[in-house]
């Protein structure tokens, strides 16, 4: 055999032969995570939290109370009719006083203590049994320019002074004798809002029967004029 072959017969058998065909790869283990109990019954609470609010809630909204509504504008002083009043079903606020509608009847037959609104909740402090014109007592209805009323606004019960002052060509007369105004006590049922244009308010005041008549003869001479009493006042 010649060095050629030999030193290539060496060379083969000091390489290293395959052992065998290669197969897939395996992917390495990942071993789960454990999971901590803590955290576990943290999450369940949670869960649970919400569900009970959930529930709540549900029982808030489905919680309604009927109620007596007013479904036509009702007057200061005019006695209260079923076709006045409605119900409602709502979710009534307990801070909100509003007439149940299983106490209709005892509001029904009651004057108006203060206007009502349609679309508004009665209360029983907007109701009252008693007549705002009393026994003994006369309603004068009085047109009262701007300038013949205070700016405040009037609100049923207000006491008031009705005072007349001298007409025109009567003032020298008047200042020259030296005796105060004449005044006569009223009180306030109801006032309307200013007319358009003019600014008039048309005042309800309820003064005695005996006063009656001169305050409508003192309205007709424009000469009387409108003063507040103070609270408490008569």
């Amino acid at each position: 055999m010649s060095k050629t072959k030999e030193s290539t017969a060496v060379a083969e058998r000091e390489l290293p032969q395959p052992t065998g065909v290669a197969g897939p790869v395996s992917p390495p283990r990942v071993s789960a995570r454990r999971r901590r109990p803590g955290v576990v019954a943290l999450s369940l609470g949670l869960i649970a939290a919400g569900g009970a609010g959930v529930a709540v809630l549900l029982l808030q909204v489905g919680d309604r109370t009927q109620v007596v509504t007013v479904v036509r504008d009702v007057q200061v002083g005019q006695v209260l009719t079923e076709q006045d009043l409605g119900k409602a079903s709502i979710a009534l606020d307990p801070a909100v006083k509003a007439v149940h509608a299983d106490d209709l009847d005892q509001v029904v037959g009651k004057r108006a203590a203060v206007e009502l609104r349609p679309g508004s909740l009665l209360a029983r402090s907007q109701v009252t049994k008693d007549s705002l014109v009393k026994p003994g007592e006369q309603l004068v209805p009085i047109g009262l320019k701007p300038e013949q009323i205070p700016a405040t606004v009037l609100v049923p019960g207000q006491r008031v002074q009705l005072v007349h002052v001298p007409a025109q060509g009567q003032a020298e007369t008047d200042k020259t004798s030296g005796s105060p105004p004449r005044t006569l006590p009223g009180r306030v049922v109801k006032a309307s809002a200013a007319a358009p244009g003019t600014g008039v308010v048309v005042v309800d005041v309820a003064t005695s029967a005996d006063d009656g008549p001169t305050v409508a003869a003192w309205v007709s001479a424009g000469t009387l004029r409108l003063v507040l009493s103070a609270p408490g006042g008569r």
